[in-house]
């Protein structure tokens, strides 16, 4: 700053020399002024010289303090929230007077703040979740095996096959983790998205379940209209699993409908039953990782909680949406794909 304000004198004290001089040239080139008059005019530029300049700095270092005050004291205060953040902190919003690009920066500034305070709680709610889900399984496990081990209990096919049981949840939770990470990992990493048939999709996600069901008296009705996609065949596969598996492990009504609909610009699908009531605030909330219904976080009434977290992450990397619907104890989960500019063929209703 002081180098600034030198440099900004030395220009407004070389102008003002030069003008002077050119003036006094300029008056020393008449004949009819005599050499006493032009000392005297010599003298009088050198003090309006000398004054002009005085006046002309003080100006220039008052506009040029504000001015620079404008920029170094956010800057400043970013520096010391930069510094806070180093130091495993999270500053206080800085307060953003203007929306100039000192002011852009603060706001932007602020805001990753806020997404990284998100990200570290949601990190540690999810080993905590994690560790919460593990926890029961594994001192499960330990006990009957201790107890077998110590002949303090004789092994019978009952309780083998609640180890079993045991063994395989801990088995399906690890393995939709992997599937999370897989698919956040994806989103990082340029997706090479294909030409796909909607129709012949969602079919092929219907007919795996048939077996299942069948054994629990479930009617499954669809009607889907052709359409095609650009996405991934197998992550929008295993959209609609989990989507399957959560109506079926919920239903309360005997049925399923699924439809496949082509409107404007997307395709959506959605497929709706007869559940447990799902109050209006957790709406959203249920396609949050480890999320549940029920607070007692009961293996009966609750999955990994993991399921529509990963059927979120990969519609959302397709560049659609996700969400739910309720009327009543009716719910249609359901979720758009952003569709190819084609020709939309509409199909008729199967069963």
């Amino acid at each position: 700053m002081i180098i600034n304000g030198m440099v900004i004198g030395i220009v407004i004290w070389l102008v003002g020399v030069s003008v002077k001089d050119f003036a006094c040239l300029l008056v020393g080139q008449y004949e009819f002024i005599n050499v006493e008059k032009q000392d005297f005019f010599n003298s009088t530029m050198h003090y309006y010289l000398l004054r002009a300049s005085l006046i002309a700095i003080l100006v220039a270092a008052f506009i040029y303090y504000f001015l620079i005050r404008r920029i170094l004291v956010p800057l400043q205060k970013l520096m010391k929230s930069t510094r806070l953040m180093t130091e495993g902190e999270y500053p206080d919003p800085i307060r953003v007077n203007s929306d100039d690009e000192t002011g852009q920066l603060s706001r932007h500034f602020n805001q990753m703040v806020v997404t990284l305070r998100q990200t570290e709680e949601s990190r540690k709610q999810m080993l905590s979740d994690i560790s919460h889900e593990l926890r029961t399984p594994l001192s499960n496990l330990n006990g009957y095996l201790e107890a077998l081990s110590l002949g303090v209990i004789q092994g019978d096919s009952k309780l083998y096959h609640s180890l079993y049981e045991e063994s395989m949840h801990l088995t399906y939770l690890v393995e939709q983790l992997h599937q999370l990470a897989v698919w956040e990992t994806k989103r990082l990493n340029k997706k090479i998205l294909q030409h796909m048939e909607m129709k012949k999709v969602i079919q092929a996600s219907i007919q795996s379940f048939e077996l299942e069901l069948k054994n629990k008296s479930i009617q499954c009705e669809f009607h889907l209209e052709s359409a095609t996609v650009q996405g991934d065949e197998v992550g929008i596969r295993q959209v609609m699993t989990n989507l399957l598996k959560n109506a079926i492990q919920y239903d309360y009504g005997g049925f399923i409908r699924i439809s496949g609909t082509s409107l404007m610009n997307e395709y959506r699908v959605a497929v709706t039953n007869v559940g447990r009531s799902i109050p209006t605030e957790q709406a959203e909330q249920i396609f949050e990782r480890f999320h549940r219904i029920d607070p007692s976080r009961s293996r009966d009434t609750g999955g990994s909680g993991l399921g529509l977290a990963i059927a979120k992450e990969i519609v959302q990397q397709h560049g659609g949406d996700i969400g739910l619907t309720s009327i009543d104890n009716e719910h249609s989960f359901w979720f758009t794909i952003p569709m190819a500019k084609i020709k939309k063929i509409k199909e008729g209703t199967g069963k």
